[in-house]
């Protein structure tokens, strides 16, 4: 026959390649989403987590024959819901399972017949709600909303949070058992329950940003669609409730996303804020933050988002790096470090300090950071450290404050840019 020879196979191999790769994209972008909506009808997040697994299976083997559906995520979330059913039906002791599941499995068939082809609402938010009852440990919340909503590993979250992937991973397992025993609804609260759960959702949000505009490891700089996916739940949450912080938020990630297309060359080099192009910050994203900025202020019930957005306008105002207004940002981190005294706040008030004032009066201010033990092993903090260090002409101890951040990092492009301050210290 004429594909003994495997050419017809190798043919076809090619032929699917595209299919393979939209396939891929889709799963990439699809995840959350159906997850989402899949943990709000189970109310199990494991359940969920399994019967999307399964339902991406299927569409492994299925998409490439049939084709890829008119409704790629709609298709996932039935698909997992059929999955779900029979995880179900295959558990022991099946006939004595609480009438709770076996009407929410009544539940899942019936919305199966109707639903496939309808329009996805957002679950995202919902399922953010939920991790943040206040049912919940608060220790839990955030972690467990950065696991079931963006995905991160548990190692991710752990190296974020400072603590064990094991001690991570226990939290984590808590908090999903929490929301199935308790029966936490997968729901948007009512205005009156909003304030209790807000600060968390926000943190969960602000966090979903970050490691999409600093991805914490990897070759990436940055990851556009956790970004973009924050700016578009904190959207949402805006239109729940007018809150001061929730605008404060909403500003500030819109005048850090203003900067991303400058933030990396594209071989994937980290170019640091002094030196981007800023004709090529988007404008509109600024001006929408700059209006965001005026309405919390003008509530006068703004808190560290807003300070902090406050800040970052600074520098979007500033025309080139040597007119950027440093007495008004330490005057800013003045306000925030009262608002948020963490050592990180601490460390950037410390580099708008040296940046006023002179190298020197910024490295007093880390050395009493470091010595207290806080930020040791934040790669940032080294990394402050040693470019004031050089720019102090002291090449010996900035090489050392260089490479232990070079150890510490484990962002690939941020490794580089390491690498390639320390040859020229180095060189000279």
């Amino acid at each position: 026959m004429w594909f003994a020879n495997g050419v017809a196979a190798a043919t076809i191999a090619r032929m699917m390649e595209p299919v393979q790769q939209q396939i891929e994209q889709i799963f990439h972008e699809a995840s959350g989403q159906a997850f989402a909506s899949l943990a709000r009808f189970l109310r199990d997040l494991d359940l969920a987590e399994d019967a999307l697994q399964e339902a991406f299976a299927t569409a492994a083997v299925q998409w490439p024959r049939e084709g890829i559906p008119a409704n790629p995520i709609a298709w996932l979330i039935t698909t997992g819901r059929y999955k779900a059913v029979d995880a179900i039906r295959r558990r022991e002791k099946f006939k004595q399972i609480r009438s709770d599941v076996a009407l929410r499995m009544h539940e899942i068939a019936r919305t199966n017949a109707t639903r496939a082809a309808t329009e996805i609402e957002d679950d995202r938010l919902r399922l953010i709600f939920a991790c943040c009852h206040p049912a919940i440990d608060v220790k839990i919340q955030v972690p467990l909303t950065l696991r079931e909503v963006c995905g991160l590993s548990t190692d991710e979250i752990a190296r974020a949070f400072l603590t064990t992937p094991a001690t991570m991973a226990q939290r984590i397992v808590r908090g999903k058992a929490k929301i199935r025993d308790a029966g936490i609804p997968f729901v948007i609260p009512e205005l009156g329950e909003l304030p209790t759960r807000l600060a968390s959702v926000l943190s969960v949000i602000y966090l979903i940003f970050n490691e999409g505009y600093s991805a914490s490891s990897g070759e990436s700089v940055t990851r556009a669609d956790l970004s973009q996916e924050a700016i578009r739940l904190c959207r949402l949450v805006l239109q729940l409730t007018e809150d001061a912080e929730v605008m404060g938020l909403l500003a500030l990630m819109l005048l850090h996303d203003s900067r991303r297309e400058t933030r990396q060359t594209p071989e994937g080099d980290v170019v640091l804020l002094e030196d981007q192009d800023r004709s090529r910050w988007d404008r509109r994203l600024i001006a929408e933050g700059q209006q965001l900025i005026e309405r919390s202020l003008a509530s006068r019930r703004f808190g560290s988002y807003t300070v902090q957005a406050a800040i970052s306008a600074v520098h979007a105002e500033a025309a080139a790096a040597e007119d950027t207004d440093w007495g008004q940002i330490v005057a800013l981190y003045d306000v925030l470090l009262r608002l948020q005294p963490t050592p990180v706040v601490e460390l950037n008030r410390a580099v708008a300090v040296a940046m006023r004032d002179g190298a020197e009066p910024g490295l007093k201010l880390i050395a009493a950071i470091l010595e207290r033990g806080d930020l040791a092993n934040y790669p940032l903090a080294h990394a402050a450290r040693g470019e004031l260090l050089r720019r102090a002409g002291r090449t010996e101890d900035a090489i050392a404050a260089l490479e232990t951040a070079l150890g510490l990092t484990e962002q690939i492009a941020e490794q580089r840019l390491l690498r390639k301050k320390l040859a020229e210290l180095q060189a000279n």
